[in-house]
């Protein structure tokens, strides 16, 4: 699940409301009212779409990691989607910011279908991982263009709503995603998954695109000059993006040979992180700085460990593609529901003790699911603590994005929820690749033969291969429980 946001990057000063916003609307008007019944539902149907892609790539990545004999780079194929939507997440800030929303939006759900129709016809697992990366390209373009819209179309009051609308889409591709994509894998091949997902990129675009040009595009002033693309952000976007590529091939091939490319990584990491996220993010300074290190400490060690989740499943329980997908399904429902309790009015005062409380239940959750690596404890404890887990990303996730724009002028939208997406995506290729890292040199790449070997009679497992990504995780998440202290300013 993937997923679902100050500084010195915005150089505007003013706080104009966006003309194409038209006369604002009675105050009781929901999401779902006359007003904003067209763009919401336009803009939930995108997400629907990422939602399904998520839930029903997952399902079928461990058999096509198997199929194209790349188990040891299994963690690039999640990883490679992350390394270039930062990039790609950057460039739509910018690009949302000053002409508006639309245009990145469009051309980033044309590059999502690209990229599943390449990793669907891959021939190998180079080839695949390459059309992860055309998929992360659209993925940054998207993410980031759908909080400029909410930004500008939406009030601050009906912004929790919409973010728990966000939510709530995933629930359906959370128990039909893993149940086709595992029926349409056994039955057909794992490769119809990826082609045939892009076949729904049509409806999103016709229902969204319309919506959007009347109520949110253009530039946040029209009638302020237009200022000019900030290449400097523009090359760190870059060097985050190389930087995190590298570091992570460095931590795959695990020789002296890798120690030259991941200082090279660090290299370029470090001055671009600086100067695309908000000072004083790296030492959780109260307010702004610690939403956007919430967002990244929260999503890292979620992403990084439910990626594993049905590899270690089909690998280590015998489960098949399908049991092992829909063994997750149930988390679609709790993080909407979690969402969903973060949306209410009444609990507004409660906010951060709501945000704690969640990354307590992600790192529970995180921590219990190796338990399955013993025979006795039953495949369906993942099922559970996995809800559970769901239902604190809900409360998380849709925080921080709430909190991000209530921060946010009009003007800077773009940029500040590009510096949330960075932290998220960021945070997911780096605790990916320790992750993978870990995995490879505890045996993990040799998982697939394993599974062969099992289904053939003979015995073998690498328990230790998945602990050791699941534990660190757990542990990150309960940095996070501390981060999400210190999210709201001093009075």
């Amino acid at each position: 699940m993937s997923a679902l946001e100050p500084r010195d990057a915005g150089t505007d000063t003013g706080t104009a409301v966006p003309a194409a916003i038209p006369t604002p609307p009675v105050e009781s008007e929901g999401v779902l009212g006359r007003t904003y019944r067209a763009l919401s539902v336009g803009i939930v149907s995108v997400v629907f779409l990422i939602a399904f892609e998520a839930t029903a790539v997952g399902t079928a990545m461990p058999v096509a990691a198997r199929e194209l004999h790349g188990i040891p780079l299994y963690a690039f194929a999640f990883s490679a989607y992350f390394t270039t939507s930062l990039f790609a997440m950057v460039l739509s800030g910018q690009w949302a910011d000053r002409r508006g929303p639309l245009a990145p939006l469009a051309t980033g759900i044309s590059a999502f279908g690209a990229g599943l129709l390449l990793s669907g016809t891959a021939g190998s697992m180079w080839m695949f991982i390459a059309g992860r990366a055309v998929q992360g390209l659209g993925g940054g373009l998207v993410i980031v263009a759908l909080y400029v819209v909410i930004s500008r179309a939406y009030p601050e009051h009906l912004r929790p709503s919409i973010m728990a609308a966000f939510a709530a889409s995933w629930v359906i591709p959370s128990v039909v995603g893993p149940l086709a994509a595992g029926s349409v894998t056994e039955h057909l091949g794992w490769r119809w998954v990826f082609i045939g997902i892009p076949v729904l990129v049509v409806f999103p675009l016709a229902l969204a695109l319309p919506a959007i040009r009347r109520r949110a595009s253009g530039p946040a002033d029209p009638a302020a000059p237009v200022e000019p693309y900030d290449r400097r952000r523009i090359v760190l976007a870059f060097g985050i993006s190389v930087g995190a590529g590298l570091l992570q091939y460095a931590g795959q091939e695990r020789n002296w040979f890798a120690l030259l490319p991941a200082v090279v990584g660090v290299a370029l990491l470090v001055p671009a992180v600086r100067g695309l996220l908000p000072p004083g993010t790296g030492r959780a300074a109260r307010g702004l700085p610690s939403v956007v290190l919430l967002r990244g400490v929260a999503a890292g060690s979620f992403i990084a460990a439910e990626s594993f989740v049905p590899l270690m499943l089909v690998t280590e329980r015998g489960l098949s593609p399908t049991l092992a997908g829909l063994s997750l399904a149930a988390g679609g429902g709790t993080w909407a529901l979690g969402s969903y309790v973060q949306s209410r009015p009444r609990l507004e005062p409660y906010r951060e003790r709501l945000m704690v409380g969640g990354m307590v239940l992600v790192a529970a959750a995180i921590a219990a699911a190796p338990s399955v690596l013993i025979d006795a404890v039953p495949v369906w404890t993942v099922a559970v603590a996995w809800a559970f887990g769901c239902f604190g990303m809900g409360m998380v996730i849709a925080s921080t994005s709430v909190l991000l724009l209530k921060l946010s002028a009009p003007e800077e939208a773009g940029a500040n929820s590009a510096a949330l997406q960075i932290s998220d995506g960021l945070s997911n290729v780096l605790l990916l690749a320790a992750g993978g890292a870990a995995f490879a040199a505890l045996g993990g790449g040799t998982v697939g033969a394993v599974h062969e070997a099992v289904e053939a009679g003979a015995s073998g497992s690498h328990p230790g291969a998945f602990a050791v990504v699941f534990l660190p995780m757990a542990g990150v998440a309960l940095v996070g429980a501390w981060v999400a202290g210190r999210v709201r300013a001093r009075a």
